[in-house]
């Protein structure tokens, strides 16, 4: 895993803290914490509608040799590792071409969906809360 991909979790993450944040402001703080949470989640919903478009659109359209690329250098891994037959490493790559985008497009729903489970929470506990939204007093 590189840097750049540390990077843009951290920006993610820090997105959904700041828009549970600007929420809770928004509302003068009259929120609860599943409140916030439903919202930053609502907002990974919609990053994961946006990855998944393009990562389709990325394996199809945009960079369609990229596909290709990735089965030679997963094979290039396979011919390496002596414990594999000609065979073996053929079926694998039949199987790796067949499942490629359905398996990259689960990915890319459940790695979101969890980085953004986890960028929600931080954001729910951060933002300030109203501890009685019921109260007369509420937002002074």
């Amino acid at each position: 895993m590189s840097a750049l991909s540390f990077v843009n979790y951290a920006i993610f993450i820090g997105g959904l803290v700041y828009g549970a944040v600007l929420y809770s402001n928004q509302n003068g703080h009259n929120v609860t914490f599943g409140n916030l949470f439903a919202h930053g989640f609502k907002t990974t919903a919609v990053v994961i509608v946006i990855t998944s478009v393009y990562t389709i659109l990325a394996f199809k359209v945009i960079f369609p040799d990229m596909l290709e690329k990735v089965l030679d250098l997963s094979k290039k891994k396979m011919i390496e590792n002596p414990k594999m037959t000609d065979e073996m490493v053929e079926q694998a790559m039949t199987m790796t071409r067949k499942f490629f985008i359905p398996f990259a497009l689960g990915g890319a729903i459940i790695g979101t969906g969890i980085l953004g489970a986890i960028g929600s929470l931080i954001g729910a506990a951060v933002a300030k809360k109203n501890p009685n939204p019921f109260s007369d007093n509420a937002g002074q």
